[in-house]
């Protein structure tokens, strides 16, 4: 278990500039999720820890230890690739093993480790099979127990689960914290899956054309995201622009919209708002609540549009009186709301209001 320091590393590869000043702090024991679109630098970043990438600039640490120019084999860190890099034509408990007969270890002391690391992964009964005789998902606990036998310093998964199905992703979603967690790794774990980093991560960087566009737990990133950008990539919501026409003491502000004023709480607390400036308001579809009676405060009303019925949720598109589509998300519905020329309201909590400033 060690902690990992990024202090403002730069990589470009020719013309194109692939990390720009990235600085982030990745505590001990941490698992620690590298979120954003293709091409955003998070498996840039990855293999610049891994030392697989040289910086332009800037330094690396593991603890106090300066690793920027340590070859990868001598970092102590293990890697999962999405391909899992297994060896077909080797068992599982050879597959395992690979990495402790590569540094001449005793048999013995192999056999021993190797029968742990299967436990850990609930894989012991499959220690003479055949990569080509497990299913994907064992083939990735495989892989998973392959990297946890060498003790490393810390773990770095790159979209270790892209290649399973839904039901299994699922499953190794909570495997592979469960294991982390019991282990005591710092973990990084690159991902596109917003759902995979919001469900198992301690924290979560965005990273945004080879920048860090926020570092914050599953709820900060979700609940008040810094950008347009980061609300934008993180689920869905709502963008509404306005105007700020009040400014509380308790930090909320009035906004003034097409749909009428909203009340709500600034995205970033150390941004001094103030009146006149341009925002804009997110507002997730699962914030809003359908009525018939249109609210005192934070209130829209239109027609539906359409609807998008999904079992455990009804998706809604209501257009608004100002020819706006809004979004609304209505969980475990029991009587669908029917497109059509009925007026409904809509209204959303003060909270759930994110004002985001304009760049």
């Amino acid at each position: 278990m060690v902690s990992i320091t990024i202090e403002k590393v730069s990589k470009s590869f020719g013309k194109t500039l692939a990390l720009n000043n990235v600085s982030m702090q990745i505590n001990a024991g941490e698992l620690f999720f590298l979120l954003g679109s293709s091409g955003c630098g998070k498996t840039t970043l990855l293999r610049h820890i891994a030392g697989f990438y040289s910086p332009d600039k800037g330094k690396i640490l593991f603890g106090s230890d300066d690793v920027t120019t340590t070859p990868p084999h001598k970092r102590g860190t293990a890697m999962m690739f999405q391909s899992y890099a297994l060896w077909p034509h080797m068992t599982v408990s050879k597959n395992v093993a690979f990495g402790l007969e590569e540094q001449n270890k005793s048999k013995a002391l192999i056999k021993d480790l190797v029968a742990e690391a299967l436990e850990t992964v609930q894989m012991a009964g499959y220690s003479e099979r055949k990569i080509n005789e497990l299913s994907g998902g064992q083939q990735q606990r495989v892989a998973l127990a392959r990297a946890l036998i060498v003790r490393p310093r810390c773990l770095l998964l790159d979209e270790p689960l892209s290649n399973l199905d839904a039901k299994l992703r699922l499953e190794m979603r909570s495997e592979i914290r469960r294991i982390c967690k019991d282990s005591g790794l710092t973990a990084v774990y690159v991902t596109h899956d917003q759902k995979e980093a919001l469900s198992i991560a301690d924290r979560i960087a965005i990273l945004d054309n080879g920048s860090v566009a926020q570092v914050g737990t599953p709820q900060e990133i979700y609940c008040s995201p810094n950008s347009k950008s980061v609300a934008g990539f993180i689920g869905e919501t709502n963008f509404i622009p306005g105007t700020i026409v009040a400014n509380s003491n308790n930090g909320q502000l009035d906004v003034a919209t097409a749909h009428g004023t909203f009340s709500g709480r600034k995205a970033n607390s150390d941004w001094l708002a103030k009146e006149g400036d341009k925002v804009t308001l997110s507002i997730r579809p699962e914030a809003f609540l359908i009525s018939k009676t249109r609210p005192e405060i934070n209130g829209i009303t239109g027609k539906l549009a359409s609807l998008t019925y999904l079992g455990e949720i009804a998706q809604y598109a209501i257009k608004t009186e100002g020819e706006a589509i809004l979004n609304v998300s209505e969980l475990n519905p029991q009587i669908l709301h029917e497109p059509g020329d009925s007026l409904y309201h809509i209204s959303v909590d003060r909270n759930d209001v994110v004002i985001i400033k304009n760049p």
